[in-house]
């Protein structure tokens, strides 16, 4: 009668009763486990989601981080008229001017400055391009150096060496290092440039453009703004050539 008492586990034998147990437990926690993991996903919690998430989050940051990220602009754009002291590329009475703040360094003004010479050849006579300075040292701690080197190399070679200095420097990657060549290279002498980048003297000019460009919308690069007459049109950051094709076109017919 005793014998026949026992459990059917107490029957087996103990290697036996062992794995027994032990699949009975892996399948209450699979069990468990699929119940957690099925609440999860109704509640929209996938374990992809985090990890998108942040790269999503860095997209944006490092889109933001050379661009307008407001591309709210004033209601009022403040931007100082033509001086003696700009480079001009085009006709300086062209019906439009674009005027713009821009970092040697930032790698959305190189994409810009393409869109902005292929502008100047479709809309040739029509509009003239200001270039200001805008160097983000925080982000690109050469830039002030260069925008002061470009200054230097207009001084001896005037306003068509600057255009010149300022294209080498947007289509290739030069640094501080090898600057002196790419001056010498559009036509200054080296020691004078060296002792005019060496100088502080156009350290105010910089700093003025750069504070112009924040109190007209900047508050990154490249930011741009398109003047007829008295109307103003912001360009924050670097839009598509089609795009600042449309608001020219606007403005002109």
């Amino acid at each position: 009668m005793e014998e026949n008492n026992k459990s059917l586990i107490d029957n087996l034998r103990p290697k036996t009763a062992f794995k027994a147990g032990l699949l009975s437990g892996l399948a209450v926690v699979c069990i468990i486990g699929f119940f957690v993991l099925l609440g999860m996903m109704l509640n929209g919690k996938d374990f992809g989601s985090n990890k998108n998430n942040n790269d999503d989050n860095n997209i944006v940051a490092n889109t933001n981080e050379n661009t307008n990220p407001n591309p709210t602009a004033p209601t009022e754009i403040v931007v100082n008229g033509l001086s003696d002291g700009d480079w001009v590329r085009g006709d300086k009475n062209a019906d439009v001017t674009i005027v713009e703040f821009s970092d040697i360094d930032c790698p959305f003004c190189t994409r810009f400055h393409d869109t902005m010479r292929q502008v100047m050849t479709d809309y040739a006579g029509k509009v003239s391009w200001v270039y200001r300075h805008f160097p983000l040292t925080s982000l690109h701690p050469e830039a002030f150096k260069k925008a002061v080197a470009a200054e230097c190399v207009a001084e001896q070679k005037g306003n068509d060496a600057f255009w010149s200095f300022l294209d080498k420097l947007f289509d290739g990657d030069e640094t501080l290092a090898n600057i002196a060549d790419v001056a010498v290279s559009v036509g200054a002498n080296k020691d004078k440039f060296q002792e005019c980048l060496d100088s502080d003297k156009y350290d105010s000019k910089i700093q003025a453009q750069s504070q112009e460009a924040q109190k007209a919308g900047g508050r990154g690069t490249p930011y741009s703004v398109i003047i007829s007459g008295n109307q103003k049109v912001a360009i924050p950051g670097a839009l598509p050539y089609e795009s600042v094709k449309a608001s020219l076109d606007a403005i002109l017919k």
